[in-house]
């Protein structure tokens, strides 16, 4: 696909980041916004092109980005009179950069595929700082044919750039990624919180611990923070609750029980739920530290 057209849904800090990559790599853009408008001032001092609606975007551009937080903003911007499919049509390829549910993916695939346009998922690994440098890890599924057509446009955003079969399958490994991913982080807190009350240094803990094969790049973020009071991995609790939170709706619909999401899901959503969603995973050291003790509400 030479010189396409790209329809931008979504500049929250990743979203805008991307939009930042691609236009300094030349591609013109029709972008569209939200209440906050920051992201999409920042692209239209750029040069990028403001629609008015998710269906007048979709009839600007060859390739539709959406770059957002849940299934059901996305469903939001996809359906409607002035929706995405509203304006889609033979050819066109929409891509879904967010962390959804895959039935939600297959649902909007089989309707995009009635206007003729193409639906792939292809959720994101990494930082907006890596974004801006097109650095980002990209794990695409969906139909092999239009995946190469817009390779080169992904190539541009990503550094590691996974094709991964069939629709949903980007989303599905997303989901186990980032289950597996806090059930190891909310286990890392719980670990240092447990140290704490038997008054074991945090330090000692860790150096025990990493010598063996339990040592991974996620305990070292807990312990950034557990021992240096440094946070390296920005993600916070409200989005990783909302993750494992879908991730067990996905085991749901695949007529599985998910025994060992349980004991995360359930931290995080106390933790959210009692006014700690805006901070870190990594202060979930702390979180557990306090709400462990016995009689603690």
């Amino acid at each position: 696909m030479d010189d396409p057209r790209i329809g931008f849904v979504g500049l929250g800090l990743m979203g805008r980041a991307m939009v930042e990559c691609l236009q300094k790599n030349g591609f013109e853009l029709t972008v569209l916004g939200h209440r906050d408008r920051s992201g999409l001032d920042e692209a239209l001092a750029q040069g990028a092109t403001e629609a008015a609606s998710g269906r007048a975007l979709a009839e600007e551009s060859d390739i539709v980005m959406l770059c957002m937080g849940t299934s059901d903003q996305v469903e939001a911007r996809i359906y409607g009179p002035d929706g995405i499919l509203a304006g889609a049509r033979e050819g066109q390829v929409v891509i879904d950069f967010g962390t959804s549910l895959p039935a939600s993916t297959l649902k909007i695939g089989a309707d995009l595929a009635e206007k003729g346009a193409v639906y792939l998922d292809a959720p994101l690994g990494r930082t907006p700082a890596q974004a801006r440098e097109g650095r980002l890890n990209i794990m695409c599924a969906g139909e092999r044919a239009a995946y190469d057509r817009v390779r080169p446009v992904l190539d541009v955003l990503g550094e590691n750039v996974f094709h991964l079969g069939k629709l949903g399958n980007g989303h599905t490994i997303k989901l186990i990624n980032n289950f597996f991913a806090m059930t190891t982080a909310c286990a890392m807190s719980e670990a240092f919180a447990m140290a704490d009350a038997a008054g074991i240094e945090r330090e000692a803990l860790y150096g025990v611990m990493s010598a063996g094969p339990l040592k991974s790049g996620m305990m070292d973020f807990i312990r950034a923070y557990a021992v240096e009071g440094r946070i390296d991995l920005a993600f916070s609790v409200a989005n990783a609750a909302k993750d494992v939170g879908y991730y067990r709706r996905m085991t749901e619909d695949l007529g599985r029980d998910s025994p060992i999401s349980g004991a995360a899901d359930a931290a995080l959503r106390a933790a959210r739920d009692g006014g700690a969603g805006d901070l870190m995973v990594p202060q979930m050291t702390d979180w557990i530290a306090t709400h462990s003790k016995k009689g603690q509400t």
